[in-house]
């Protein structure tokens, strides 16, 4: 299966994965304005199968999902070391990539995650919690608007809406409901996360403190598996984490890089741009 996709910049291969439902979007809209900083990365961004302009076909299951992955990766980098980053189901989706090409890896980040329990009723998550509204802003949303937004945002001002506008409401608008309804009653990974030994590259985990989707508890656990982790907990962040809190996001996406470039020596850390504070 071919995956739509796109691509940005030369050198280091970065692998970016969406989370469930939206689409390449949602990366490229929080990611590229950190690598405008930095160059010497080819990032790519695919549309997961059944989101954005990825046909799902017979893919059935995440199992499914993987082996697209698999030869995606196969296709676009083939057996060149590459860092992978992944948010919410992404990150899920990430970390079984580690279990199973952790020489090739660099470094994993991951943005939101899915944590140990995959069904969100298994998971332990906050109330959603509203810290930061615009009555004025909510005013111009249409009824499903108003519950795909507020159902998820934390901070609901102008600003968030007009990313979350461009980022995330073109993916969840073209995803094939069906396909995804299929995929997601065979959720579980055979090969699950976690399964093979300890990863010991550099690896972030950004949770948001408010986050009542995958929450930020239920990734503490996976720390021993990922002995060189940095695990930040994000006040006013909820699931739209890369929205909410834009800077923070880039400082440190900035830091778990140049971490990366001592582990590999791709560049000397005093010579790598500072990453961008801002969207």
């Amino acid at each position: 299966m071919t995956l739509h996709h796109v691509t940005h910049g030369e050198g280091t291969p970065v692998l970016a994965l969406h989370g469930w439902t939206p689409d390449h979007r949602l990366m490229t809209g929080c990611l590229e304005p950190i690598f405008a900083a930095r160059p010497g990365y080819r990032r790519l961004y695919p549309d997961l199968p059944g989101m954005g302009q990825s046909p799902a076909g017979t893919i059935d299951s995440s199992d499914g999902i993987m082996a697209a992955l698999r030869e995606y990766i196969d296709a676009e980098i083939g057996a060149e070391p590459f860092v992978l980053i992944g948010e919410s189901y992404g990150g899920y989706l990430a970390r079984g990539l580690v279990a199973e090409r952790p020489d090739q890896i660099l470094g994993l980040g991951l943005i939101c995650p899915i944590g140990q329990a995959l069904d969100h009723a298994d998971r332990t998550v906050p109330d959603h919690v509203v810290l930061e509204s615009d009555p004025a802003v909510i005013a111009t949303l249409t009824p499903e608007q108003v519950e795909d937004f507020t159902g998820i945002a934390v901070l609901q001002t102008a600003e968030i809406l007009r990313q979350y506008q461009e980022d995330i409401e073109p993916g969840l608008n073209a995803a094939d409901v069906e396909a995804m309804a299929r995929i997601r009653k065979n959720w579980a990974l055979t090969i699950a996360p976690e399964s093979g030994p300890t990863y010991t590259r550099p690896s972030l985990i950004l949770c948001g403190r408010q986050d009542s989707s995958t929450g930020f508890e239920d990734q503490y656990p996976l720390l021993p598996h990922y002995p060189r982790a940095s695990y930040v907990v994000l006040d006013r962040a909820g699931h739209n984490l890369q929205l909410e809190q834009p800077a923070l996001l880039a400082a440190l996406i900035g830091d778990w890089l140049t971490r990366i470039a001592r582990e590999t020596g791709r560049d000397s850390p005093e010579t790598l741009p500072s990453a961008a504070t801002s969207r």
